[in-house]
């Protein structure tokens, strides 16, 4: 897939490239039935595909024709939803079950179409999120059982231009960004809830307030140049603290309670170069990233993440800025691949691996592998199956502080173990029952219920019900 599908980990699927938690997956495998179902002559413009709107009454997607009048003039519009009912009836220092919606409305805006300026687009998109986190309520982890976690509130998220060059094998976008939608992730992580496989531990833990990443996107600029179908390259500059200012022991989101203020600190820059590979039809294929942040600004550990959620570690006194950096490899391959045309149905392999100083950072090492299973059989050609599993380490640092004022809980390690499925109830339509299991979560941490001892191992299970309009 192309870099730019990558953004869906995060935000949706929308016109310009966050998904459903599998949508990423799904609405490439499902490119032959989009193809065939824009060929015929009821296809409503402008309807994202895929779309729950599609299994309906064209008036139901196309009200009063208002979307096809807009997608006459350039303009798109998309509504997605996720809702989570995740519970843990064992571990975690409190048990029960929670539930968490979100509602993203996503615009985009064809500028050529619009204005008659070739290759520039606009791009905005906000949210409604509602509920109760059991990351933060039950469970006390590092790396949140759902990526739609945070805050309850109602904010815009990103909204940009970008502007193609060169015959499209470059991009400039500029505006308010998130940097989760492109870097540091592995495709295959669109088959899981859980949110570090949308955005690693390790950078929404050591950057402050979480970096430009969900619920709050940050003012920056991002180049995208890709030579040829082999490479690409990404190098962006964000505002490394997306709100601004804010007190370490405050919400980030209620800093910046609208997504609207737009503060810049200091810069934090992410580079990244990926090599595909394979890319024929019927061929293995398989995508190479390699890439490293910086963050220029300083480096003071939070105590809540810009979900809002604690992260549960105790920073070492007197840590700064000048070690907040990191590097990272990730591979998706495939190794199997059922024959026959169209976009690929088999199982991929997938790994990665990112390390910053221990001197500084909260977390030092970071891991996650996995595989998924992606439309093998042919009654269910677009479900998909994925086992993962992912390893967040303490830095050397913050645990030699731990032992030697004598804390009675000495963190290490955080890892969870989730096994997903994602069923396709109807084009535009999915339900995906989750499992996950934690080992030490927090890290290993004090419960808060009785700091002498660590919070125990939790076992959670979940149903997401996603429908795209």
């Amino acid at each position: 897939m192309a870099l730019a599908a990558d953004r869906n980990q995060r935000t949706g699927w929308h016109a310009p490239g966050r998904f459903l938690s599998a949508a990423v997956l799904l609405a490439c495998a499902g490119s032959v039935a989009a193809q065939t179902i824009e060929q015929e002559s009821d296809r409503i413009p402008g309807l994202p595909e895929p779309s729950i709107a599609a299994n309906f009454p064209r008036a139901f997607g196309d009200p009063g024709g208002v979307r096809s009048l807009l997608a006459g003039r350039g303009v798109t519009f998309a509504v997605n939803y996720i809702g989570d009912a995740l519970g843990n009836p064992v571990g975690g220092f409190a048990q029960g079950t929670r539930y968490i919606g979100r509602l993203d409305v996503e615009l985009a805006v064809d500028m050529q179409k619009a204005v008659g300026w070739n290759g520039l687009k606009f791009f905005a998109n906000g949210y409604q999120i509602h509920g109760e986190s059991i990351s933060a309520l039950n469970l006390g982890v590092l790396m949140p059982a759902s990526f739609i976690e945070a805050l309850p509130s109602s904010r815009l998220f990103e909204i940009y231009l970008e502007q193609s060059l060169l015959d499209d094998h470059m991009s400039l976008r500029v505006g308010q960004l998130s940097a989760d939608s492109e870097f540091a992730v592995s495709e295959s992580g669109a088959a899981f809830l859980n949110g570090s496989f949308g955005w690693p531990s390790i950078l929404g833990i050591n950057l402050p307030d979480g970096g430009p990443s969900y619920p709050l996107a940050s003012p920056g600029a991002r180049l995208a140049f890709n030579p040829n179908d082999t490479l690409g390259f990404l190098v962006g500059v964000f505002s490394a603290d997306p709100a601004g200012n804010c007190p370490a022991a405050e919400p980030p989101e209620d800093c910046n309670p609208y997504g609207v203020l737009f503060p810049f600190t200091s810069p934090l820059v992410i580079a990244e170069a990926a090599i595909k590979y394979n890319r024929a039809e019927g061929e293995l294929a398989g995508k190479l990233k390699l890439g490293m942040w910086r963050d220029f600004g300083r480096n003071v550990p939070d105590a809540i993440g810009n979900n809002g959620l604690p992260i549960g570690l105790i920073g070492v006194p007197g840590s700064r800025a000048e070690n907040d950096y990191g590097f990272y490899a990730i591979l998706d391959q495939m190794v199997y691949r059922l024959p026959g045309p169209g976009a690929p149905r088999g199982i991929t392999l997938f790994g990665s691996y990112m390390q910053a100083p221990p001197k500084g950072n909260l977390i030092q090492h970071y891991f996650e592998a996995g595989v998924t299973l992606y439309g093998l059989m042919d009654e269910r050609p677009h479900d998909m199956l994925g086992v993962g599993v992912i390893y967040t380490g303490v830095s050397a640092q913050v645990v030699d502080f731990y032992e030697r004022i004598g804390w009675p809980v000495v963190p290490s390690f955080e890892s969870v173990l989730e096994v997903s499925y994602t069923a396709e109830i109807a084009r535009g339509l999915y339900l995906q029952p989750d499992f996950q299991y934690f080992w030490n979560p927090g890290g290993h941490t004090s419960d808060p219920n009785d700091p002498r001892v660590a919070i125990p191992d939790a076992a959670v299970f979940g149903l997401r019900t996603t429908i795209n309009y």
